[in-house]
């Protein structure tokens, strides 16, 4: 796996142009994080799966995803703390786009570390 850390870094190796963000000013301005998060995720996705698509068709084919809780802690009393104890692989139903997953578990888990925030903005904002 390709070390990305950076969403521009994830653009560099797929040859995106990181200033180049979706236009989402016609959509109500609550949304707009959300949906910027949503496109950087999908490309952190892709350049961290470094060529590999699932095969939706093929039951057998795991498909990792973040699985985040939220909850007080030190840092946040309130309640909004983020964590990433846990994956699970692909069954009949999903809490996450099908554009966020990976090839393996290791990725999930670097992913969730590492964009942490940017899964923040897509789940909360």
């Amino acid at each position: 796996m390709k070390k990305i850390e950076t969403f521009e870094g994830a653009c560099k190796a797929l040859k995106v142009n990181p200033s180049a963000l979706p236009d989402v000013s016609a959509v109500p301005k609550k949304y707009r994080k959300r949906m910027i998060a949503d496109y950087k995720l999908m490309i952190i996705t892709e350049a961290i799966n470094a060529g590999w698509q699932p095969d939706w068709n093929d039951i057998n084919q795991y498909k990792y995803y973040p699985w985040f809780r939220i909850g007080a802690d030190k840092k946040s009393p309130s309640g909004f703390g983020f964590s990433y104890p846990g994956y699970d692989s692909a069954n009949s139903y999903t809490t996450v786009g099908s554009r966020h997953c990976f090839k393996t578990r290791e990725m999930a888990l670097y992913a969730a570390e590492h964009f942490e925030e940017l899964y923040q903005d897509w789940h909360l904002s």
